[in-house]
């Protein structure tokens, strides 16, 4: 096991507080993962987004001077004052790679950072959750892409916001009753669609959304959806059935899952291949679910 993994578990299991500073840099250090995280050769914008991505994944990595760097980067060329952007324009925020960003800032120990919190203020104030909410934030940039805030909110948008969110009050000491809330109703929105079916016809809703990938990218996965139930402790609601047999039919011979598809771009590093179980899914996974049994 890759000593990245190891300090994930021991993050996810609430044992990381126990281990030295020492003990911690050591298993930074010693990781195969981190090498290829920081050998990353930028060749545009994205880059750095993906790469950030996948470094606070691993806890801690705030320690390393690539991970201090990478962030001085983002902050100067694709945070402003309204959110993050993935071109560095306002007219560019859009609600996937503004939670995205945001969440790997909380993952690296940052949410009360301007930039994070700036992102938050955008989720709070023009992110919205249903078919009826009509957003205020005046610029275009949104309505590319496949429309994020049209008549029908983009439900990948929700989907990222949501996880963001999760993860933001996960790290945060302070309690916001604003965040609980959007998680809430951002959540039963997504229940209504049993988490990743249409209405209609009770298809998946976008591509990739019934994969697993890790880290994550700007599709909304199935690794993103049982993070979402798993952390809300949602596993018991029953429209969480169907997310459950799917995650059943996926499980291997040896009671593992692969990944299904790894994202293609300069900057982003998959964590495992999918010739095998992955090592991190299956690890992750398993703590997620905890006594559900599938």
């Amino acid at each position: 096991m890759d000593t990245a993994l190891k300090l994930r578990l021991l993050k996810e299991k609430n044992l990381l507080k126990d281990q030295t500073h020492i003990e911690v840099m050591h298993l930074l250090t010693d990781s195969k993962l981190i090498e290829k995280l920081t050998s990353i050769e930028h060749k545009n914008l994205l880059s750095y987004i993906w790469n950030l991505i996948g470094i606070a994944e691993i806890p801690n990595s705030i320690y390393l001077e690539y991970t201090q760097n990478l962030l001085l980067f983002i902050n100067k060329n694709l945070s402003t004052d309204k959110g993050f952007s993935y071109t560095g324009s306002i007219n560019d925020i859009v609600p996937c790679y503004n939670a995205m960003i945001f969440e790997a800032y909380c993952r690296l120990g940052l949410h009360q950072s301007t930039e994070a919190q700036n992102a938050l203020y955008w989720i709070k104030n023009y992110q919205v959750f249903d078919r009826v909410t009509k957003t205020t934030w005046p610029y275009s940039g949104i309505c590319k892409h496949g429309g994020c805030m049209n008549n029908v909110p983009c439900y990948i948008g929700i989907g990222k916001t949501i996880r963001a969110l999760i993860t933001y009050r996960e790290f945060s000491p302070v309690p916001d009753k604003e965040v609980k809330h959007l998680i809430h109703i951002g959540l039963e929105y997504m229940l209504q669609h049993n988490m990743f079916q249409r209405l209609s016809n009770r298809q998946p809703i976008s591509a990739h959304i019934t994969d697993i990938m890790f880290p994550q990218s700007y599709m909304l996965s199935f690794t993103d959806l049982v993070y979402i139930v798993s952390k809300t402790n949602s596993f018991n609601r029953p429209e969480v059935s169907p997310l459950l047999e799917v995650l059943r039919k996926k499980q291997t011979s040896s009671g593992g899952w692969k990944t299904d598809y790894n994202y293609s771009y300069n900057g982003y590093t998959p964590f495992d291949n999918r010739r095998k179980d992955s090592e991190w899914i299956t690890a992750l996974f398993s703590n997620w679910l905890g006594s559900i049994v599938l």
